[in-house]
């Protein structure tokens, strides 16, 4: 029985945690947009940039 006495303060203290990072991520405006996350995977990514110079081509040596 005495176990309870840690338990339920634990148990609080997940609960605020979580709500601390949900409005966080309220405030953070993570929330905005969740289609654009969701259609990005359906889409090639962008070639990296090419090398600047031929020193940049040669293969190492």
């Amino acid at each position: 029985m005495s176990i309870i006495y840690v338990l339920i303060p634990i148990a609080i203290l997940f609960v605020c945690i979580g709500l601390g990072i949900f409005f966080w991520a309220v405030r953070s405006r993570q929330f905005d947009d969740l289609n654009k996350e969701g259609m990005s995977i359906l889409f090639e990514e962008e070639k990296q940039a090419a090398p600047q110079n031929d020193k940049d081509k040669l293969p190492p040596q």
